[in-house]
C-alpha cells in the first residue's frame, strides 16, 4: 500500500466518522481545531508523513472541562437505567462502525488488522458490560449506636481527566470512558498525540448514542501543552494516566500539588514462568504470544522467560525456530502477524537497548532491524541474560524477550520478583499445587496459569510497585469513579445533640 493510499484512507474514514477530514480536538459537539503547534501523524508501515493537524493546547482544554461540566450535571439527572441504556447504544455504535475503526487504527498505530478489530470489538465489550453497572452502584444502610438512620451514596467526582498512550488507542479510551460515564462523570480524554483519531472517532460515537453533547471531549495535544493543563485544572476532580512510569511519576505529582487524586497505569517487566513439567509445545506458543504480539508495544508483555534449566535448551530451540517463522509487515495486509513499531523514535530506543545487550547476551532471534521502509523491528530472543541485566530490568517495549534459566521453584519466584515492576506474570506447569503455590507469591497484579495475555473487561486490572496504583475494568475499575457520600437522618426529635468531634 502507498503512502498517498494511507493518507486517503485516513481522510475518507474521518469523513464517514466524524464529518472532516481534517483532524482536531472533538470538544462539546464538533471537531475543534487547534491553533498551536503543528503536529504530523507518521505512518509507522511507510515512515512516511500521513496526516498534520494542530495543538489544541490549554485553551481546548478549559473549553472542554467547561463543557463537560455542564454535560454531567445532565448525565446525572437522568435516571440510572437511563445511562445504562445509553452506554448499551454506544457498544452498538462501535460494532456497526468496527471496521472503519479498526482500519484507522491499524494504519495509526500500526497494529495488525485482526488484532485491531478484535481491540475495537473489546470497547464494545466495555461498554455494554459497564451498561449493566449503571443502576447496580448501591449504597449501605448503617447500623450506627444512635437514633439516626444512615446510609451510604455512591456519587460521581464529576469531570475526570485522561491520558492514554499510542500503543492500544481505541481500547484504552473505552477502557477508562466506560466506567466513568457509569458511574456518572463527565470526561476530558488526552490520548497521545501521536494516536488521536480513534479516540475522536469514540468521543463522536458516544454523542451519537445519546450522551450529551460535550460529556466526553477529546483533545488532540501535545503533553506539555494540553496535558499538564488537564492534570491540574481545578475543574479536573480526578485524573487517570496510563503510561510510562516516569511520565506517571511526573503527572501524580502535578494532580497532587492541586490536591487532585490520581489513577495510574504504568509499565511491567513481566516474568513469564517456565517449569519442566509444563505442555513444552503450548509454553512456546505462549511465549511467543506472550512478547511479540502488538510487537511488543504491551504494558503486560511477558518479555522476561524464565526457563528451568533441565528443558531450557529444548525450549530455546522451539521458541527461536518460531520467532522466525512470524509474519511481519503492512498491518493491513489479512497474513500479518505482527506490524511495525509505531513511531521512529520507540524504534530507535529498541534497537539501541537490544544492541547494548547484545554485547553480553547471546541473540537467537531477530536482534536488527529489518531492511525495509517503516519501523520494522523482528521478534527478538536474547538468552544468557542475567536477571540484573539492564536489558532484565528497563521496560524495552518492543518485541523483545530476554531469556533467563533457573533451577527452583524458590528461584524462579525470587527472579520473578525481583524488579520495580509488579504488573503481570505467568506460570507454566503441569501441576495444580505448583500453580496455585507459585501464583500466590509472585508480587503483579495480573497472573496466568498456562496462558498468558488474557484480557477482560469484567476482571480488575492494574499494578503493584512501580506498575501503579489503582484498578482498570471490573467492578473494581468502577469504584475508582465514584465517592461514599454518607447521610446521617435523625429519627428522634428529642435526641441531645452532639458536641464535639
Amino acid at each position: 500500500m502507498t503512502q498517498t493510499n494511507s493518507t486517503e484512507i485516513v481522510q475518507q474514514q474521518l469523513r464517514t466518522l466524524i464529518g472532516t477530514g481534517e483532524p482536531g480536538s472533538w470538544i462539546n459537539g464538533s471537531v475543534h481545531h487547534g491553533v498551536g503547534e503543528e503536529i504530523t501523524l507518521e505512518d509507522p508501515a511507510q515512515g512516511q508523513p500521513l496526516i498534520t493537524y494542530r495543538d489544541g493546547a490549554a485553551a481546548s482544554v478549559d473549553q472542554a472541562v467547561d463543557a463537560a461540566h455542564e454535560a454531567q450535571r445532565i448525565w446525572w439527572s437522568q435516571t440510572a437505567s437511563a445511562r445504562g441504556r445509553v452506554l448499551t447504544a454506544i457498544g452498538h455504535a462501535v460494532r456497526e462502525n468496527l471496521d472503519a475503526i479498526a482500519q484507522l487504527e491499524s494504519i495509526t498505530a500500526g497494529k495488525p488488522l485482526a488484532a485491531a478489530r478484535g481491540e475495537t470489538t473489546k470497547v464494545a465489550d466495555m461498554f455494554e458490560y459497564y451498561a449493566g453497572w449503571a443502576d447496580k452502584q448501591h449504597g449501605d444502610v448503617i447500623p450506627v449506636p444512635t437514633s439516626h438512620l444512615t446510609y451510604t451514596l455512591r456519587e460521581p467526582y464529576g469531570v475526570v481527566g485522561q491520558i492514554t498512550p499510542w500503543n492500544a488507542p481505541v481500547f484504552t479510551a473505552g477502557w477508562q470512558i466506560a466506567p466513568a460515564l457509569a458511574a456518572g462523570n463527565g470526561v476530558v480524554l488526552k490520548p497521545s498525540e501521536l494516536t488521536p483519531l480513534t479516540s475522536v472517532v469514540l468521543a463522536r460515537l458516544i454523542e451519537t448514542a445519546g450522551a450529551p453533547p460535550g460529556l466526553v471531549s477529546v483533545i488532540g495535544g501535545l503533553g506539555h501543552t494540553a496535558g499538564q493543563r488537564l492534570v491540574t485544572h481545578p475543574g479536573i476532580s480526578k485524573v487517570v494516566f496510563v503510561g510510562s512510569p516516569e511520565t506517571g511519576a511526573r503527572i501524580a505529582a502535578a494532580a497532587a500539588g492541586e490536591l487532585i487524586p490520581s489513577v495510574l497505569e504504568l509499565g511491567g517487566k513481566s516474568a513469564n514462568i517456565v517449569f519442566a513439567d509444563a505442555d513444552i509445545s503450548r509454553a512456546v506458543g505462549g511465549a511467543a504470544a506472550a512478547v511479540f504480539s502488538g510487537t511488543g508495544q504491551s504494558c503486560v508483555a511477558g518479555s522476561r522467560l524464565l526457563l528451568q534449566r533441565s528443558v531450557h535448551d529444548e525450549f530455546l530451540e522451539r521458541f527461536g525456530a518460531l520467532a522466525r517463522s512470524i509474519t511481519v509487515g503492512d498491518p493491513l495486509h489479512e497474513d500479518t502477524q505482527i506490524g511495525p513499531v509505531q513511531n521512529r523514535a520507540q524504534l530507535d530506543r529498541i534497537r539501541a537497548m537490544v544492541d547494548q545487550a547484545a554485547d553480553s547476551a547471546q541473540v537467537v532471534a531477530g536482534g536488527e532491524q529489518l531492511d525495509r521502509p517503516g519501523f520494522f523491528y523482528p521478534p527478538t530472543i536474547l538468552a544468557g541474560v542475567d536477571n540484573t541485566d539492564e536489558i532484565a530490568q528497563r521496560e524495552v517495549f518492543g518485541p523483545v524477550v530476554s531469556v533467563i534459566p533457573f533451577d527452583t521453584e524458590d528461584e524462579a519466584v525470587s527472579l520473578a520478583n525481583a524488579t520495580r515492576f509488579g504488573l503481570a506474570g505467568a506460570v507454566w506447569t503441569g501441576r495444580v499445587d505448583r500453580a496455585h503455590r507459585v501464583a500466590s507469591q509472585l508480587r503483579a497484579g495480573t497472573i496466568w496459569v498456562n496462558s498468558y495475555k488474557t484480557i477482560d473487561v469484567m476482571a480488575p486490572f492494574g499494578g503493584f510497585g512501580a506498575s501503579g496504583h489503582g484498578r482498570s475494568s471490573g467492578h473494581d475499575g468502577l469504584m475508582e469513579y465514584s465517592q461514599p457520600k454518607a447521610i446521617w437522618v435523625e429519627t428522634d426529635p428529642q435526641a441531645p445533640l452532639a458536641f464535639g468531634y
